[in-house]
C-alpha cells in the first residue's frame, strides 16, 4: 500500500512539473495574460479535465509559477549572499543585488511574471508573499547588522515623512531607524527599477557597459540606505 502511494505521489510530482514547465514554455511565448490550461493541455497530451486535478483555474497555475520565480529568485540571491557573509554590509548588499540582475537576465519571462505588468484579472493570493519577501528580508538583514554594528549612517528624514515612516518601519523592519527603512524601500524599487529598465529595453543606446554600470548603481543604493565601506 505504501509503495502505491509513493508511486502515485512521485507520479503526481512529475505531471505537476510538467505542466508547470509547459506553461511557462506559454509565458515565454505569449505572456502571462494569455496563460490557457486548455493550451497547456493540449501542449502534454492531456484532457482539460484531467489538468484541472492539479489546477482548478488559471490562477491557480499562475500562483505555483510566481511563487516557483520568486523562491528562484531568492535562492539565487541567498546564494550569493552565503558566498560574501562574512564582508562588510556593502559588498554583502552589492552582491545580492548583482544577483538579482544575473537571474533576472537569465530568466526573463519569469520576471516580467512577478514584475512586469499585472496580468489582467488576477490578484496574487496572500500564499505568494512568504516567497515574494525573500530578497527583501535579505536586504533588511544586511541593514540591520550594519546598524547593530554601529556601521549604519542614516540619512535624514523630512518632517512629512516621519508618520508613513514609524508605519513602514513597524511593519517590517521594527528596531531600524525609520529613516534607514524609507531609505531600504526607495532602494528596493529602485533596485528593480534598474532591472527592469534593462530587461525590457529601456535601457537601449543610453547604457551599453551595463554591468559596471548596475554594480555602481547598486553601491549609490546602498550608501543612499545608510551602508558605507
Amino acid at each position: 500500500m505504501n509503495t502505491a502511494k509513493g508511486a502515485r505521489a512521485r507520479a503526481r510530482t512529475e505531471i505537476t512539473a510538467a505542466i508547470k514547465e509547459a506553461a511557462r514554455g506559454q509565458l515565454a511565448a505569449e505572456g502571462a495574460a494569455k496563460l490557457s490550461l486548455r493550451a497547456v493541455a493540449r501542449e502534454l497530451g492531456m484532457v482539460s479535465s484531467a489538468l484541472y486535478r492539479y489546477f482548478p483555474s488559471r490562477d491557480d497555475l499562475l500562483t505555483a509559477l510566481i511563487i516557483d520565480a520568486y523562491d528562484s529568485l531568492g535562492a539565487a540571491a541567498e546564494k550569493a549572499h552565503h558566498a560574501v557573509a562574512d564582508a562588510a554590509p556593502l559588498e554583502r548588499w552589492t552582491a545580492v543585488c548583482v544577483a538579482v540582475r544575473a537571474w533576472a537576465l537569465a530568466h526573463p519571462h519569469e520576471y516580467a511574471l512577478i514584475y512586469g505588468s499585472p496580468v489582467p484579472g488576477y490578484t496574487a493570493p496572500q500564499t505568494t508573499v512568504p516567497a515574494a519577501a525573500r530578497v527583501g528580508l535579505l536586504l533588511i538583514g544586511i541593514v540591520r547588522d550594519a546598524h547593530e554594528e554601529g556601521r549604519l549612517t542614516g540619512p535624514a528624514l523630512p518632517a512629512e515623512l516621519g508618520r508613513e515612516a514609524e508605519r513602514m518601519t513597524a511593519d517590517l523592519a521594527p528596531g531600524l531607524p525609520p529613516e534607514a527603512v524609507t531609505a531600504l524601500v526607495a532602494a528596493w524599487a529602485q533596485l528593480y527599477g534598474l532591472v527592469g529598465f534593462e530587461l525590457f529595453g529601456q535601457f537601449h543606446r543610453v547604457v551599453e557597459d551595463r554591468e559596471p554600470f548596475f554594480r555602481h548603481a547598486a553601491v549609490r543604493l546602498a550608501r543612499g540606505v545608510g551602508l558605507e565601506p
